[in-house]
Parts: C-alpha cells; sequence; structure tokens
C-alpha cells in the first residue's frame, strides 16, 4: 500500500528514528521508485511530505487500535488529498496508474499518497490496518494476509529481527551454565 509504505520512511520510530527521505532529492527518488515521479523537491515541500507521512502514521494507528482520529491529521491528509493535480488512469493491462500534472509537482504526487491513505483508513479496501508487533517500530501497515494476522510490518526486517531474537533467548536459556570454580 502506498500510505502505508510511506510512513515507512521513518522507522524504528521507538527506538533511534531512521529518517529514510533526510532529503528533498531522497524524496523525488523515493517518489520516482513508486511510480509519482516529480520534477523537483525543495525542503518546504520536504516538510510537507514529512507532515503528510506523521498524519498517517497518526490516523492509521488510530484505526488499527479502534480510537478516534486525531482531527490535525485528518485535517493535513484532506488538504494533501485536494492539494494536488492528478488522476487516475487506465492502462492497456487493465491497472490504474495515476497521471501527474505536467510539470509534476511533490503536492501532486502526495495528493495520490493521501488518497490511498483516505481508502484505507476509512476502510474502503479488503484488509485490515495492524501495528507491527516489533517494539521499535510499532509501524502502521495493511494487512491483506488470508487470516488477517500478521504480526509485523515487514518480514524481512521487524519480523526477521524479532525471531532472531527470539532464537538466541531459546539457546540462552537451554545452553547449561558453566561453572568456572
Amino acid at each position: 500500500m502506498l500510505a502505508t509504505s510511506f510512513t515507512g520512511t521513518l522507522s524504528e520510530r521507538h527506538g533511534t528514528p531512521v529518517e529514510r527521505i533526510p532529503t528533498p532529492q531522497r524524496l523525488v527518488d523515493w517518489l520516482a521508485v513508486n511510480g509519482l515521479a516529480v520534477d523537483s523537491c525543495t525542503p518546504v515541500q520536504l516538510e510537507l511530505a514529512r507532515e503528510l507521512r506523521e498524519s498517517i502514521h497518526a490516523a492509521a494507528t488510530a484505526a488499527a487500535l479502534q480510537k478516534s482520529l486525531p482531527a490535525a491529521a485528518v485535517r493535513v491528509i484532506n488538504d494533501c488529498s485536494v492539494g494536488g493535480r492528478a488522476a487516475p488512469i487506465l492502462t492497456a493491462k487493465r491497472t490504474r496508474q495515476w497521471r501527474l500534472s505536467s510539470p509534476a509537482s511533490v503536492e501532486d504526487a502526495l495528493s495520490v499518497i493521501a488518497a490511498d491513505a483516505i481508502e484505507i483508513i476509512a476502510g474502503e479496501r479488503d484488509g485490515n490496518l495492524a501495528l507491527c508487533s516489533s517494539s521499535m517500530c510499532r509501524a502502521a501497515f495493511f494487512d491483506t494476509s488470508q487470516s488477517r494476522s500478521r504480526k509485523w510490518c515487514d518480514m524481512n526486517t521487524c519480523g526477521n529481527r524479532q525471531k532472531k531474537a527470539r532464537f538466541r533467548a531459546n539457546q540462552r536459556r537451554d545452553t547449561p551454565a558453566v561453572d568456572s570454580a
């Protein structure tokens, strides 16, 4: 999901946070990889993107916990949603792509991300919002697994770390203490 992937550009929120879009160019690169190529990004646009990211995270976390959505987060998401000029287009392969204005702006791309967040948080897609079980992460993710019981935002990062930690703890517990007398 685009919106929850975007919130992942700040990881380990409950440990030592890792900012994955530290510069305007890194945002341009992230948007291009996600099918939302823009021409350039200013520091002000980067701050707007980070504000949207944190608003999506706050709203998705509240939704996953069945709590009221923070009004300030909803306002930012809605403002970004209507702040761009993007339109869905149908491809020959029967998939939806987004066409941004020309020249494409960061605001256009953010409007697509905000619209995706709205669909997810409003429950318009088949799946559930959940929070990563990693105490360092706690990222909101969209669970589309058949049982809707995923525990981690990403098996290759958080899930793998948790399984390794559990394995090491079991190894320590099962290893007899060596007497050094």
